[in-house]
C-alpha cells in the first residue's frame, strides 16, 4: 500500500487519534504536532496515556482511531523497523551478553551497513556521548549513568528522524539525574534531532523542554513553552502538578486597572491576574505559587503599596539546604506554603511571620 503524503508544517503530527484498551481509553481524540528539531516533553502521572502516545509513533501500539504522520507521511501501517525512530526506555534494554560496540550497532545491522562504515558510526557516536573507547567492554562493566549513555548512543547512531525517551532517567539517583538532563540537552541541541520525552517529573519538563504537553486521563490538558505552562497555568491540575501551589477560595469583586479585587472567606481583599474573563460574584481559586510568597518577621512589617499580604505562624518546616519549605497558618486558620531561599536564619515553628505576594504572581482561575 502506498504511503499517504500529507502536505504540513509539523514534524510530528497525531491527528485525532484515539486508544482504546477494551472499554477503557488511554488516549482520547488527541491533536499534537511537534516542530523539527525541538525536544518536547509529554508531563504526566502514571496512566495519563504519556507512554502510550509514545509507543503509538514508535510501532508497538497500534492506534484505534486516527493518524500519525512524521515527515508529512503518515505511518500508522509502516513496520517498527521503517519507521526509522530512536528509542530509549527506562532500563535502558541493552543486551548483557552483546559488547558495548554491539549494543550500539544494533540498528546499524538492520540497515545492511558495512563493518568500515558501521565501525565509523559506533566509534563517533561513543564520542558523542563522551565514552569513546568502551567498545570491548560489556555493560555490566559500566556503571547506570554511563549504561544510560550507551543507551543513548544505540538511539543516535542511525541517524533517527525523532528519537523517542520513555522515562529514561528514573532509574539514575538524583546527583545523576541531573548530570544526564545537562547531557540529554546539550546533545539535543547540537544534534538539533526532533525529540520527545515522557516523564512524570516536573523539574526534567521545565529545565529541557521547547514545549511542555501537560496530560491527564489521556487529555492533553495545557501545552506551551515552560515559562508559560507553569506561570499561567490553564487550570487547577496543571497548577498542583507543576509544582507547589497555593489554592484560595475567592470571589471577584471588582475590577482594579489590570486585576481583579477578589474577597477570601475571611473578607480580605486581594488583587490578581484573571485568566479568562470573570463577572462580579464569581466563585474563583486564587493561585499562588509557593515560590512566589516573600517571608518577613511580622514585627517588621511595613505595608507595601499594590502588593498582596498575610498574617501568620510558622506552623511547620522543612529545611533542604539552599531553601526552606514553610506551611504558615494564617489568622483566618487558612495554612499557605512558601518555599523561601536561606539569606539568614530560617525561620523557626511558632515564628510570627507576614507573607506579601505580588499581585501578578496570583492568578485567578474559574471553579
Amino acid at each position: 500500500m502506498a504511503l499517504k503524503q500529507e502536505k504540513d508544517t509539523a514534524f510530528v503530527k497525531f491527528k485525532g487519534i484515539e486508544k482504546r484498551y477494551g472499554k477503557v481509553v488511554a488516549v482520547k481524540k488527541m491533536d499534537l504536532e511537534i516542530p523539527e528539531g525541538s525536544l518536547v516533553t509529554l508531563l504526566g502521572p502514571s496512566g495519563c496515556g504519556k507512554t502510550t502516545l509514545l509507543r503509538m509513533l514508535a510501532g508497538l501500539e497500534e492506534p484505534t482511531h486516527g493518524d500519525i504522520f512524521v515527515k508529512g507521511v503518515r505511518i500508522n501501517a509502516t513496520p517498527i523497523h521503517k519507521r526509522n525512530l530512536g528509542i530509549i526506555f527506562q532500563n535502558y534494554a541493552l543486551f548483557p551478553h552483546k559488547t558495548i560496540f554491539d549494543n550500539v550497532a544494533f540498528g546499524l545491522k538492520y540497515r545492511s551497513a558495512s563493518k568500515a562504515i558501521m565501525k565509523e558510526k559506533v566509534e563517533r557516536a561513543l564520542e558523542t556521548v563522551r565514552l569513546p573507547g568502551v567498545g570491548d567492554r560489556m555493560p555490566s562493566q559500566l556503571s547506570g549513568g554511563q549504561q544510560q549513555r550507551i543507551a543513548l548512543a544505540r538511539a543516535i547512531v542511525i541517524e533517527p528522524d525523532v528519537l523517542l525517551m520513555d522515562e529514561p532517567l528514573s532509574a539514575l539517583d538524583e546527583n545523576l539525574r541531573e548530570d544526564m538532563r545537562r547531557e540529554i540537552d546539550n546533545l539535543q541541541q547540537a544534534l538539533g534531532v526532533t525529540t520527545i520525552f515522557v516523564t512524570h517529573d516536573q523539574r526534567e519538563a521545565l529545565s529541557m523542554s521547547d514545549k511542555v504537553v501537560v496530560m491527564k486521563d489521556g487529555f492533553i490538558q495545557q501545552e506551551g513553552d515552560p515559562e508559560e505552562v507553569y506561570n499561567n497555568s490553564a487550570n487547577h491540575f496543571v497548577a498542583d502538578f507543576l509544582g507547589h501551589s497555593n489554592f484560595i477560595n475567592s470571589i471577584v469583586k471588582e475590577k482594579k486597572g489590570d486585576y481583579l479585587s477578589v474577597t477570601l472567606e475571611d473578607n480580605t481583599t486581594c488583587l490578581a491576574v484573571p485568566a479568562g474573563k470573570f463577572d462580579k460574584g464569581d466563585k474563583v481559586e486564587m493561585v499562588i505559587r509557593a515560590q512566589k510568597i516573600n517571608l518577613g518577621h511580622r514585627a517588621d512589617h511595613v505595608p507595601e503599596q499594590g502588593m498582596n499580604s498575610f498574617f501568620g505562624k510558622i506552623k511547620d518546616r522543612s529545611y533542604m539546604g539552599g531553601e526552606v519549605s514553610y506551611f504558615i497558618e494564617l489568622d483566618n486558620k487558612l495554612v499557605l506554603h512558601a518555599i523561601n531561599f536561606v539569606k539568614r536564619s530560617p525561620y523557626r515553628r511558632g515564628d510570627e511571620v507576614f507573607m506579601s505576594v505580588d499581585p501578578q504572581n496570583c492568578r485567578l482561575l474559574k471553579i
